[in-house]
């Protein structure tokens, strides 16, 4: 949907711990500063779903150059359903013209008082440490080594939410995915044009490949694949708001990373906002934002920054998936072995959202499949076309993937 007028959208999707979204679940959004000022009551859908089209929030133009004036607003979500504990969500981001996504987890009810969320500022926004210098490309024998022949694009990325050697932060078990969309809603501005929101989400993939690829904090003798702080790393903030728009350019290359040539691991590309950090020889993200409007390419202007070596290189293994993209779209007509496998993830995932409906699964792509597809793609923020492509079928693959092994756990 298109929102203006100064106004931002907000879909808020609620599950229980067993990936079951909660249907008839109440849901109050107030602004931060006015906490009494509660909204209507929402009731979530069948799907764990409400959606607020109306949230005030400042003129697009504070976020489009650094400034004085804060360029979203901050609203509190309050959660409460029959048998949960209560959830209380503060600090969630609104930028005029853009749909935010709120996804919200919900734990049994146990009588214990469930402590808020506050959600960290936008690093754009506000003063974080800046990155310490390390090499684009890594020693080939640090201590520790390197593991891996091959660049893998991991199931899950274990984030440790505080400098490295902080032992009382938490560390957190993130899909790949949704780990890359919460750190590039939390460095850039999701309202930039695309170009530069590309160039960006390339960066921080090829940044988070090369400490996967490295073993770099395993090989210090760490459990932990990446920290949230920036000193050493990426934002990463836990139950962050992902914007729409930034969602579907992560699940469209999510498995690309910068190379050079003759140099196997996915190259260390750090950056910095250019404007209150200067850091020569990185992409600055705001640079990126000029050249972006400029009319510059993604990979131009990553070439701009890094080199004219440098090129979109893309793994050709994906970890935890059942079966890879056959290297087509499927749509109406398909028919096969690939189409038989779709059909039934679609059907295992209908029994947690059983707003898909009933799937036969006969390897026939007729109607039938690509109602259940467009719906699949309504309720988790794809392009709704009912057409299999590229990034439909790896979410389908991520979230059959949650649910068969929450199923597992049992």
């Amino acid at each position: 949907m298109a929102i203006t007028n100064n106004v931002g959208s907000l879909k808020i999707q609620i599950t229980n711990n067993n990936f079951f979204p909660v249907e008839g679940a109440s849901v109050y959004i107030s602004p931060t500063g006015m906490p009494d000022s509660t909204s209507e009551e929402f009731i979530t859908d069948e799907n764990g779903i409400v959606i607020d089209e109306e949230l005030p929030a400042p003129d697009v133009a504070y976020s489009l150059e650094p400034g004085e004036n804060q360029p979203y607003s901050e609203y509190n979500v309050l959660v409460n359903a029959p048998g949960y504990n209560e959830r209380f969500i503060s600090g969630v981001q609104i930028f005029s013209g853009e749909n935010g996504i709120q996804n919200i987890e919900l734990t049994p009810s146990d009588g214990s008082d469930t402590n808020p969320t506050v959600l960290d500022a936008h690093t754009l926004w506000e003063q974080y440490p800046p990155k310490i210098a390390e090499d684009m490309i890594k020693p080939v024998n640090p201590s520790g080594g390197i593991v891996l022949s091959r660049v893998v694009v991991p199931e899950t990325i274990v984030v440790h939410d505080g400098a490295p050697a902080d032992s009382t932060a938490r560390d957190y078990y993130v899909p790949y995915k949704d780990y890359i969309k919460n750190v590039a809603c939390n460095e850039i501005y999701s309202t930039w044009p695309d170009a530069a929101i590309r160039a960006n989400v390339l960066a921080i993939q090829s940044f988070t490949l090369n400490r996967v690829y490295t073993e770099w904090y395993r090989g210090k003798g760490y459990d932990f694949t990446i920290t949230s702080n920036t000193a050493f790393d990426q934002k990463w903030v836990y139950n962050a708001t992902i914007f729409e728009n930034v969602s579907q350019i992560v699940d469209e290359m999510f498995a690309n990373y910068l190379s050079k040539p003759n140099v196997t691991q996915p190259l260390f590309t750090q950056y910095c906002d250019g404007r209150r950090v200067s850091c020569p020889g990185w992409m600055t993200q705001w640079g990126s934002k000029s050249l972006a409007d400029d009319g510059l390419t993604a990979i131009q202007i990553l070439r701009y920054y890094y080199g004219d070596t440098i090129y979109i290189n893309t793994s050709e293994t994906i970890s935890g998936i059942p079966s890879s993209y056959p290297g087509y779209e499927l749509t109406i007509g398909s028919s096969g072995d690939k189409v038989s496998q779709l059909q039934r993830q679609l059907a295992r995932i209908a029994l947690n959202y059983p707003a898909i409906g009933t799937v036969t699964v006969d390897g026939v792509y007729g109607q039938n499949t690509a109602d259940a597809v467009r719906k699949f793609q309504q309720i988790f923020n794809l392009p709704v076309t009912g057409v299999t492509d590229y990034k439909t079928w790896y979410k389908i693959s991520q979230i059959y993937v949650g649910v068969t092994k929450i199923a597992e756990n049992v």
